[in-house]
């Protein structure tokens, strides 16, 4: 599980960074506190599947491509 943990941080922080959106920005468009989004990005924190599509759709990506 670890892995495919770690997978969805870095590809979340790397899109996100791509779109010049802040784990803030993200946090608010999801009503959660953006260290949240840091534990995601660190694969600290194991989102359900349901946060994984609110992720995608916030950063207006499919969620396959958060997981891939």
């Amino acid at each position: 599980m670890r892995e495919i943990s770690a997978k969805l941080g870095k590809n979340l922080k790397k899109i996100r960074t791509n779109k010049k959106l802040s784990q803030g920005a993200i946090a608010r468009k999801l009503g959660v506190h953006c260290a949240y989004i840091s534990g995601i990005e660190h694969g600290k924190r194991n989102p359900t599947l349901a946060t994984v599509e609110r992720l995608a759709n916030a950063l207006d990506v499919s969620a396959d491509e958060l997981l891939k």
